[in-house]
């Protein structure tokens, strides 16, 4: 590209202000007036919509916007890539030269913006893509892969908590021989969690992505299980706190009530909201027994915190749902190490407080 294109700066900070307002249009214009100022459609996806889009994300969970205008500059986002690579000035498609890959998310994950990038970065490039979205069923992703022998699988995911989900698809698209090209944040920041789970390869971002098929991905020959490389598993604790979630939840739910009094005059409403936390707290726990590393249940706890520091709310109540858990934890000495590091995290065990209406309720 041209050394004399429009700085990224402008750019994105003139898409940032259009979907902040929830104008498409604006939206739209700012990157056409990026493709006018010397830039090609793979930079302005890559350095211009997904760095709006991070953006987007980092301002909603400092409370600077709402959820609303979120998912409004998301689906906006999403419309600009689309009129961004669909354009008629392109005269058609990019002719495929390469091979056909399937990209798609982890069963369970709903977060589809960095595939649809990925996606739409190896169209460019000469790749037959078959974008399957959101939440994709390991089985019919596994009969996608029957009737077209992908030459790879890209599998995409943002939330931890679908890491054994992603393990599943990793080996089920192995056993029919399709290599597995995993990325997103949740396999890490390193990939470290893609490599655990037996992927054949990981990539951070699109162009990695596609350094990586470009250098080819070979054929998997092994059939592996999905507890091999594992064997922390042996121990059953991942089933057993994954299994007793709904449990786990209530029991907490109903010693918190107890415990601090404004628990007890919160909402319906609010106690839905916090038992939806409480149940996150779990999914995460046993997400970090599944991966057996302490830092997905530590890096939520110290998110979440961070969120709830944002909106004004302590985290009195997320330390003392810490403290009753691992009170229910007490045969599990895995889950029990995980608790007693997010409760230190936090500031170790909760003194008796009297909370403001609404504080877990948000």
């Amino acid at each position: 590209m041209s050394g004399t294109r429009a700085p990224a700066a402008g750019l994105r900070e003139g898409l940032w202000r259009a979907v902040l307002d929830g104008n498409e249009y604006d939206a739209v214009g700012s990157v056409r007036a990026g493709l006018a100022g010397g830039w090609d459609e793979e930079g302005l996806l890559l350095d211009v919509v997904a760095a709006v889009q991070e953006r987007i994300g980092v301002e909603w969970a400092a409370d600077r916007i709402t959820v609303a205008q979120e998912h409004a500059a998301t689906a906006i986002n999403e419309r600009v890539i689309t009129a961004l690579v669909h354009r008629p000035a392109v005269g058609g498609p990019v002719p495929v030269h390469r091979g056909r890959v399937t990209v798609t998310c982890v069963d369970g994950e709903w977060h589809a913006f960095p595939a649809r990038l990925v996606a739409e970065v190896l169209r460019l490039r000469g790749w037959r893509v078959d974008y399957l979205g959101a939440q994709t069923p390991t089985p019919r992703l596994v009969a996608h892969q029957h009737r077209t022998n992908s030459d790879a699988v890209l599998l995409s995911g943002s939330i931890p908590t679908q890491l054994p989900a992603a393990h599943t698809a990793i080996t089920a698209c192995q056993a029919v021989g399709v290599p597995v090209l995993a990325g997103g944040m949740a396999f890490g920041e390193d990939g470290r969690f893609a490599r655990a789970l037996g992927a054949d390869a990981w990539a951070a971002d699109a162009r990695g992505a596609a350094a990586v098929l470009e250098k080819g991905l070979p054929r998997p020959t092994a059939i592996g299980q999905a507890v091999d490389g594992l064997p922390h598993l042996v121990d059953q604790e991942y089933t057993m706190v994954a299994q007793s979630r709904g449990r786990l939840v209530r029991q907490t739910l109903a010693e918190l009530e107890k415990r601090l009094p404004a628990v007890r005059g919160y909402s319906e409403a609010q106690r839905e909201r916090t038992a939806e936390d409480l149940g996150h707290i779990v999914d995460f726990l046993a997400t970090a027994l599944y991966v057996d590393d302490a830092e997905v249940f530590t890096g939520f706890l110290g998110w979440t915190a961070g969120v709830l520091s944002a909106r004004g709310v302590p985290v009195h109540p997320l330390v003392a749902g810490l403290d009753i858990l691992a009170g229910q934890l007490r045969d599990f000495p895995r889950g029990l190490r995980l608790v007693h590091r997010g409760a230190a995290l936090l500031g170790g065990r909760p003194a008796p407080v009297t909370l403001p209406e609404g504080v877990a309720g948000r």
